[in-house]
């Protein structure tokens, strides 16, 4: 759709000037006096808006005045006659994008219109990016409202201000990083860099480096400097997960900056202050490898400052239902296809599952049957067999069902023979019960003929 423009001047030659002008690039209306541009702006509001200043009635003050309250604000033009340039200044400073003197060089109005309406949608695309980014890593956007989750929010909320080195510990696929993000969103340092380092996946001889950085000549292959991922970071949080994976050069080095906060590069005996933020994060027990000898205990308590700890998936049974629902949207969304519907016994069997792999498993659960369900219904008896099955570490939950149900088969016999008996023996009430067809139930009563309630009940 092209850009609308609103040219409002009381001399209609120049109205319809400026409207031959730019009709064939803009979208473009016309008013002769600012009450007829407040109606014109208010039922469609206007992308650009170029006003004369001196009218009749209110004047071309009033006008951009308005405009700017708008929504949406529009790139405000202003064209004035020649004593009037302290005026158009004036408007410029409430602002205005730019003013001509009358008469304009219409293939100027055309450059700065361009320009502006090109400046203002790159502001607004940085706003929504804002927007998108606040709210994504907000702490409202946390999904689940178990107290176990709450509470570590609350810590979150309570540490987020402060300067404290955090430690963030909990089980792989618990969030940690998403929890260290909305640290830094929620901190004072929120518009510096977040700097995210998974010390596990850097080969240990090259992790100093990636770290610290280097002087050119440093070792062989340092052909030049490098700046670290402390110093990309600095005015902001740098984020250390894995932290337990760090061989004894680095926990000295570390060790140091948290007594310092300075860092030296390789090759160089120059320290470097920084102002930063540390979170890292381990799924080991640190305390464990202090007493082997595996992690300076001087190193674990600085880092330890403010510990926290993200209760795993099976500790957040209430929540499972939230986060099924909403990557299951979500991922039908990102592929464009109907949303997959999980049946109550679907649901109730992922709810007892005890997810050794937590939030991450369960999304990349969501994403298969986003995939391969796409737009129909999930049954219990539709799912992974490893939902059905004791892993380690399992839910309490688990030891509540019988142990022919840990079988796939098994499992979706019961959960037929239970949907027969809730729905009273009515066939259609069974199989909307376990997400089903009339006819696979059929076929299932075919199967397990010891099942068949009989004639069917109304």
């Amino acid at each position: 759709m092209k850009p609308t423009v609103l040219i409002v001047d009381d001399e209609k030659n120049i109205r319809d000037g400026l409207r031959a002008a730019l009709e064939d690039r803009y979208e473009t209306f016309v008013a002769k006096d600012a009450a007829e541009a407040a109606r014109l702006m208010h039922d469609v509001p206007p992308d650009a808006v170029l006003t004369d200043l001196r009218m009749a009635g209110e004047d071309g003050m009033a006008v951009i005045d308005r405009a700017l309250k708008l929504p949406n604000q529009p790139v405000c033009i202003m064209m004035t006659a020649y004593g009037d340039v302290d005026t158009a200044v004036k408007a410029m400073s409430l602002g205005a994008y730019w003013f001509f003197q009358k008469p304009v060089d219409l293939r100027q109005v055309e450059l700065v219109l361009d320009r502006g309406l090109k400046a203002r949608s790159a502001e607004k695309e940085v706003v929504t990016l804002k927007a998108r980014l606040d709210r994504k890593f907000s702490l409202g956007e946390v999904i689940g409202s178990s107290a176990a989750l709450q509470h570590s929010i609350e810590q979150v909320r309570a540490v987020a201000s402060s300067n404290a080195t955090i430690l963030l510990l909990g089980e792989t696929g618990t969030g940690k990083e998403l929890f260290a993000q909305m640290i830094h969103q929620a901190s004072q340092r929120a518009k510096g860099p977040f700097m995210a380092v998974h010390c596990a996946a850097i080969p240990a001889n090259l992790l100093e480096s990636e770290l610290f950085g280097h002087e050119k000549g440093a070792f062989t292959g340092a052909n030049e400097r490098r700046v670290g991922r402390f110093e990309s970071a600095d005015g902001g949080t740098l984020f250390l997960d894995e932290i337990g994976e760090i061989d004894a050069t680095t926990q000295v080095k570390l060790l140091r900056f948290l007594e310092t906060r300075a860092v030296e590069r390789l090759g160089s005996h120059k320290p470097i202050a920084l102002d930063l933020r540390l979170v890292c994060a381990t799924n080991r027990d640190l305390a464990r490898m202090v007493k082997e000898g595996k992690f300076r205990e001087d190193l674990f308590y600085r880092l330890s400052v403010v510990p926290l700890r993200l209760p795993p998936l099976r500790e957040r049974q209430d929540d499972v239902p939230l986060l099924l629902a909403h990557y299951l949207e979500r991922f039908a969304k990102e592929n464009g296809a109907a949303q997959a519907k999980l049946s109550p016994e679907a649901e109730a069997v992922l709810v007892r599952y005890s997810w050794p792999g937590n939030i991450r498993e369960l999304r990349n659960a969501c994403e298969n049957l986003a995939v391969l369900r796409a737009g129909k219904g999930v049954a219990a008896g539709d799912l992974d067999p490893r939902f059905t099955q004791p892993t380690a570490g399992a839910s309490p939950a688990l030891s509540l069902l019988p142990a022919n149900m840990l079988d796939r088969e098994q499992n979706e016999k019961q959960l037929l023979k239970q949907a027969l008996v809730t729905a009273g023996g009515n066939r259609t009430k069974a199989a909307e019960l376990m997400g089903i067809s009339r006819r696979t139930l059929h076929r299932k009563l075919l199967q397990w003929p010891e099942l068949d309630p009989g004639p069917e009940t109304a």
